[in-house]
């Protein structure tokens, strides 16, 4: 059965992404690092449902989330880029392979980084810090990076920013691959969690193990 959400505010964080805040309906619960199938409460649209990541904690009175728009999908993301305030969306139950497995190595690309956002807030508030952890964090160009000021100011974390696509950048790298990843990375000292597009994963995956990092250490979740 869906749950229907109430849109209570919408603004950027950069130039293609917004932080969607709704109402939470009574009683629905979910656990840091989890998403939803959602899908706009509009006729011809409600069977569209595509997977997104709360970025609120469980504990807070709204669900919140951090969306990328890609307009040249023409599609959902693009629709919900101009959602206003006392919209409506349609969820589906909770669901999702990444959760918190104590401190690490948090390597995303693009919107992938969503599901590490309630992780590490979640962490922060229990723990006071995230001595011990490291984001890495790739995307095209520095006004991509999403939430980059909110990152850098969480107390403890190491950030790592790349970008692919702007060689003029002090943050350029043409990929997060092994050398990057043997540089910030020392297996069996904790989880690599990794979520981005399917062909990250694998390629990231394929470069943790060559670097000596076990199976049962990588933690994965694909997200377009």
């Amino acid at each position: 059965m869906p749950h229907t959400l109430t849109l209570r505010s919408i603004a950027p964080v950069t130039h293609d992404t917004n932080h969607l805040v709704f109402d939470r309906p009574e009683g629905f619960s979910f656990s840091p690092g989890q998403a939803t199938d959602l899908a706009l409460d509009r006729d011809g649209w409600r069977e569209e449902k595509r997977p997104f990541t709360f970025t609120s904690l469980p504990e807070e009175e709204t669900l919140e989330f951090v969306i990328k728009s890609y307009p040249e999908h023409d599609g959902v993301t693009e629709q919900i880029a101009d959602l206003k305030p006392g919209d409506t969306v349609l969820i589906d139950d909770p669901w999702g392979a990444i959760e918190d497995r104590g401190p690490g190595w948090f390597i995303a690309g693009g919107a992938g980084v969503t599901p590490f956002i309630a992780i590490l807030r979640k962490r922060l508030k229990e723990a006071g810090t995230l001595e011990g952890s490291t984001l890495i964090f790739s995307n095209k160009t520095e006004r991509d990076i999403i939430l980059r000021d909110a990152f850098e100011g969480m107390e403890g974390l190491s950030c790592v920013f790349v970008v692919t696509d702007d060689e003029s950048s002090p943050l350029y790298a043409s990929q997060i691959g092994r050398a990057l990843l043997s540089e910030h990375v020392t297996p069996g000292e904790g989880k690599c969690y990794v979520c981005g597009p399917d062909a990250m994963l694998d390629d990231i995956a394929g470069a943790l193990n060559e670097i000596g990092v076990a199976e049962d250490d990588i933690v994965t979740e694909e997200f377009d």
